[in-house]
């Protein structure tokens, strides 16, 4: 009975633990066989079963004073049991995050809900800084701060250009952050070092390319839309959008929202993963199936070393159908920097 009502809560994650619980109890079962009727006895005047007192001293694990007996038996079942129906228990791996309000609830990780923008924040205005690495900044805040944004991408140029305490291999000598913020164009012109370094001060990271696949799931992919007119994804126009301009319905046809609530995951700027690959030689196309979208992904011929490539996804303001949610390229090493390539962050 234990083992079914194991299985009905489906301890799945727990069952081995219960398989041995519930043969230890039977085992002790069968060692006290007759307790209630001798403590029953007992507690009526007529003397203590003999059978229990001969095994006084002999390792029972439970006690044969009052009631006490039975409740501790009970509880050893029914407590974990009550846990368990309750949704207690949590299965393996399946822990949710708590996410901040800059990022969405994405399986067991908080991804940026906004393409990321890459800020200067003065070094004294520490309580900025900890509202981005909490997820908790606004523009509004991050302007009245004194804070600056840094290579914003404006159609093919990004200004201001990151500075030198910033450099391309990443070894920074001051502090940028990257914030997920309504109301900015993203950040581009950056390499894969730069990136991933401004995700890690802001307490992030890169997502993986498996990640960013999930994340993007449920994002309508436009084909050929200006998405500086609309709340579409933008895939053809003349230069990116700012962040939070994608429309308010997941999932939506009249939007750019995935069904996780993240926006612009198509187009606007080809966002960086964490994950490297064989530099792409050529390129290819998915079925239409997968919406013909673009795919550059190393193909293992080329002619002498190469660098790794990077991996970016989701396609630019400027690619047309080659945008969608699994366009991905692997042919930019990850040195470049490129005014149609910015990122996104997550935790």
């Amino acid at each position: 009975m234990l083992i079914r009502i194991c299985k009905e809560v489906k301890a799945f994650s727990q069952f081995n633990a219960y398989v041995y619980a519930s043969t230890l109890v039977v085992e002790l079962s069968r060692q006290n066989e007759g307790w209630i009727k001798g403590h029953t006895k007992g507690e009526r005047g007529r003397g203590p079963n003999p059978r229990l007192v001969s095994r006084q001293g002999r390792g029972n694990p439970f006690p044969t004073t009052g009631g006490r007996t039975m409740r501790r038996l009970i509880g050893v079942l029914a407590v974990p049991l009550v846990g368990l129906s309750l949704g207690l228990a949590t299965p393996v791996g399946a822990a949710k995050a708590t996410c901040s309000p800059d990022a969405m609830q994405v399986g067991p990780v908080c991804v940026d809900r906004y393409e990321a923008s890459v800020w200067s924040i003065p070094a004294a205005n520490t309580g900025l800084i900890k509202q981005v690495q909490d997820g908790k900044a606004t523009l509004a805040g991050l302007l009245a701060g004194g804070a600056t944004q840094v290579s914003a991408s404006v159609s093919s140029l990004c200004s201001p250009a990151f500075p030198s305490s910033f450099p391309n291999t990443g070894n920074w000598t001051a502090p940028l952050y990257a914030a997920s913020v309504a109301g900015v164009p993203p950040s581009a012109c950056l390499t894969w070092f730069q990136a991933e370094q401004a995700c890690a001060l802001s307490g992030k990271r890169l997502l993986t390319n498996q990640e960013w696949q999930r994340a993007a799931a449920g994002t309508v992919d436009p084909d050929a839309n200006d998405g500086l007119a609309n709340t579409k994804c933008n895939t053809s126009a003349a230069g990116p959008r700012a962040t939070g301009n994608a429309g308010a319905t997941p999932g939506g046809a009249d939007s750019c929202i995935s069904n996780w609530g993240v926006q612009d995951m198509v187009g606007n700027v080809w966002e960086l993963v964490g994950d490297w690959g064989d530099n792409a030689q050529s390129c290819a196309f998915w079925s239409s199936t997968f919406g013909d979208d673009l795919s550059c992904v190393g193909d293992g011929i080329a002619s002498g070393a190469t660098l790794p490539g990077a991996l970016f996804r989701g396609g630019a303001w400027n690619s047309v159908s080659d945008a969608g949610v699994f366009a991905v390229r692997g042919d930019i090493d990850p040195p470049n920097q490129i005014s149609r390539f910015g990122f996104r962050c997550a935790r």
